[in-house]
């Protein structure tokens, strides 16, 4: 596989296996709403989606990198950031090809595919095959599910 994913590489992910994480966080539900704030556990562990422009997370392009909100792991980098005008914080690629985990997602009337933290589950957002060149890729996160760390 190159090391920029492709839409292909993201449909054969979601439809036969995805890559193995590097480690595995694992809590029962009643644990995970211990540890997370309400919105970011309705967000990352019953899949909900945060309103559009809800979040200023949405025009920071500051250098840094993007975590999972839930167990740390390591999800995008800021160079990968760009401003799709969709209300969402969006990303061209993950920071490493087993950071994120994909699923079809037939919900809602519709056919997509959604991202999850491959180290928790977490629900993360959706990937769309509509972002910039080189990937094509637009990774459309919920700002509550992930974590800005300064590099």
């Amino acid at each position: 596989m190159a090391d920029i994913l492709t839409w292909q590489d993201v449909l054969n992910y979601a439809r036969h296996a995805n890559p193995e994480p590097e480690r595995r966080v694992e809590k029962t539900d009643a644990a995970w709403k211990e540890v997370l704030a309400p919105d970011v556990y309705q967000v990352t562990r019953q899949q909900a989606t945060e309103r559009p422009f809800s979040s200023t997370m949405c025009s920071l392009f500051e250098a840094g990198q993007y975590e999972c909100a839930a167990c740390g792991n390591l999800l995008f980098d800021a160079r990968e950031k760009f401003d799709s005008g969709t209300g969402w914080p969006s990303f061209t690629q993950p920071v490493k090809i087993n950071a994120i985990a994909y699923r079809e997602d037939k919900s809602h009337g519709m056919q997509r595919i959604e991202t999850i933290c491959n180290v928790c589950d977490s629900h993360l957002g959706h990937v769309f095959p509509d972002g910039p060149a080189p990937s094509g890729l637009r990774y459309c996160m919920n700002a509550l599910a992930l974590k800005k760390v300064k590099t």
